[in-house]
Formats: structure tokens, C-alpha cells, sequence
């Protein structure tokens, strides 16, 4: 199902949070696919996937027709927990760095939540994703 997501702050009318899980990797930010926060300090996004899920693995799309520096260091984050908007949950990868218009897949098997998080700690930056593919199992869920 789809995802609901918000942001520490939106950009401008391209950058809703929401064009994360659009099924759009489309990594030039003016064709409104892409996510972008204000000039934020610990600027996050958030997804809620509505129930506790296990996280198998998660794919990221940088951003490709411009400053894909931005999203190094980045860290994703899965747990049930809203505290400080969700982003002291569990680390799942922290994101070295992603080329420009690349995607990178991160694994975080075995870990569950509700809530998945993309924050850049400790400085001032414009976080954009332009696509989070979630990769997950319902909790207790019995394959055929």
C-alpha cells in the first residue's frame, strides 16, 4: 500500500514529501518527483507505512541533475517510536554518499517499524530524495 510522508519543511511546489514513494525515480528535481526541506537544520523525512512492518531493505534515488553532496551522511532510521518526529529510532545505514542520480540499496533486515526515517544529523542542509523503495514484510505474515 502507499506510504504517507512528511517533512521537516517543504521547499517549494516540487518537493512534497510525497513524490518520495510516487513510484517516480525520476532524479531531475523540476519534473516534481523529487522531495526537498528547506535550508533545515537536522532536516528529515519520514514515511508511515500505518502498522509495525519488517524492513527487509530500502532503496534511495539521489538526486541527479544537481548537488547530490547533500544526502552524505545521511541516516535511515525504522522503528514505532514518534519521538523527536521518529528520527531516534534505530539506524538502519547511514549513507555515505550516493552519485549523482543513482540509487543505492541499504539492508536493514530484521528490523521492524512503522516508521521510516531519512534525517541529516548535526548540520544545516537541504535534504532530497527522489525515491525511498521500502522494502517490506508484514509482521506476521505466513507465506503460502
Amino acid at each position: 500500500g502507499t506510504a504517507r510522508a512528511t517533512q521537516s519543511s517543504v521547499y517549494d511546489f516540487h518537493s512534497d514529501p510525497i513524490n518520495a514513494v510516487d513510484g517516480n525515480t525520476d532524479s531531475n528535481f523540476l519534473k516534481s518527483s523529487c522531495t526537498a526541506t528547506q535550508n533545515d537544520l537536522n532536516p528529515w523525512w519520514r514515511a508511515d507505512l500505518h502498522r509495525s512492518q519488517e524492513i527487509n531493505s530500502i532503496r534511495i534515488t539521489n538526486r541527479g541533475d544537481c548537488c547530490p553532496q547533500r544526502l552524505n551522511g545521511a541516516e535511515i532510521r525504522i522503528g514505532d517510536s514518534l519521538d523527536n518526529n521518529g528520527n531516534n529510532n534505530p539506524l538502519c545505514a547511514t549513507i555515505k554518499s550516493i552519485g549523482a542520480g543513482e540509487d543505492e540499496m541499504f539492508e536493514c533486515s530484521g528490523m521492524h517499524g512503522r516508521y521510516v526515517n531519512v534525517i541529516i544529523p548535526g548540520r544545516r542542509d537541504y535534504l532530497t530524495l527522489c525515491e525511498v523503495e521500502i522494502y517490506a514484510t508484514e509482521r506476521g505474515q505466513v507465506d503460502d
